[in-house]
C-alpha cells in the first residue's frame, strides 16, 4: 500500500571506482617484503632466546646453582 502512494521513481546511479592493476612484480615485491619481515622477526627472537638461555647458564655457573638431578628429586635408586 505504501508503494502505491509513492509517485516519484527512485533513481540509483552506480559509480564504480577505478581498479588499480597489480603487476607480477608488485606481487613478488610484496611477498619478498613480508617474507623478509618474518625472517628478521624469527632471527631476532632466536637471538633473544639464545641470549636468555646463555645468561641463565652463566648465572647458574657463577652462583653454583646446579639443578637437582631427577634421580635425587624423585628418590630413584
Amino acid at each position: 500500500m505504501i508503494f502505491a502512494l509513492r509517485s516519484q521513481p527512485v533513481m540509483v546511479r552506480v559509480v564504480e571506482l577505478p581498479v588499480e592493476t597489480a603487476s607480477v612484480a608488485d606481487v613478488l615485491l610484496g611477498a619478498i617484503g613480508l617474507t623478509g619481515v618474518l625472517v628478521l622477526l624469527a632471527v631476532l627472537l632466536g637471538i633473544t632466546l639464545g641470549g636468555v638461555l646463555i645468561g641463565v647458564k652463566k648465572l647458574r655457573a657463577r652462583y653454583d646453582l646446579d639443578p637437582v638431578p631427577d634421580s635425587e628429586a624423585f628418590r630413584i635408586t
